[in-house]
């Protein structure tokens, strides 16, 4: 049965935190949805990937960016800045950094799913 449900990212039901970063994870409607907190400085292939053991992020992902820049690069070399109130869909197989000073923060829809833990 299908019923009215809502969920405050404020209150996760999962949180994890390490260098540079912060995922809070919430469950709702059978599904997860995440923030995504990223620091000046924090990049994927350096505080990711000694966790997921993965040469890119095999995650795909598919988010609202609420503040900050973030440069992906995909194995083919393409590659794209994402910025606030942008909605992007990124592929797996991708390297990403913050650029600038200001911290990321992006609402994400997929990409929670086996996530690196640290």
């Amino acid at each position: 049965m299908t019923r009215l449900e809502s969920r405050s990212l404020n209150k996760p039901d999962e949180t994890q935190t390490s260098q540079n970063r912060k995922v809070e994870a919430v469950n709702v409607a059978g599904g997860k949805v995440v923030r995504f907190t990223l620091q000046p400085g924090w990049r994927w292939s350096q505080h990711v990937k000694p966790l997921a053991g993965t040469e890119r992020c095999k995650n795909p992902h598919f988010g609202y960016h609420i503040s900050g820049r973030l440069h992906i690069v995909m194995a083919d070399g393409s590659d794209l800045d994402i910025g606030p109130s942008e909605v992007a869909f990124v592929p797996a197989g991708h390297d990403a950094w913050v650029v600038g000073d200001e911290p990321v923060v992006v609402v994400d829809w997929t990409g929670i799913t086996g996530y690196a833990k640290g």
